[in-house]
């Protein structure tokens, strides 16, 4: 899956949390927090993404993502572990 299917499933579960949202431009350098999102809102976006996408990051996962486009790269990060367990070798637990 390539980043830019990842983001669109983010910005799919973004909407869905936040239908206000529809019809915004959403853009990678934009965080959940500048787009209206509160901390229960932006829990329930990162786990409808993991649904969506199959993958399982742990919260501690996405560490300082702030910007949409840093939380895709973590989706990415996860998923290639999850497809090729060997890939996340050196990263810590």
């Amino acid at each position: 899956m390539t980043e830019s299917e990842i983001f669109a499933a983010l910005t799919r579960n973004l909407v869905d949390v936040l239908p206000d949202l529809l019809g915004v431009h959403i853009t990678p350098d934009l965080t959940m927090r500048e787009l209206g999102a509160n901390s229960i809102d932006r829990m329930d976006v990162l786990i409808g993404t993991q649904e969506t996408l199959g993958v399982q990051v742990p919260v501690s996962g996405f560490g300082a993502a702030q910007e949409l486009g840093a939380l895709v790269a973590v989706f990415a990060e996860y998923m290639q572990v999850s497809a090729d367990p060997s890939a996340g070798a050196g990263r810590p637990a």
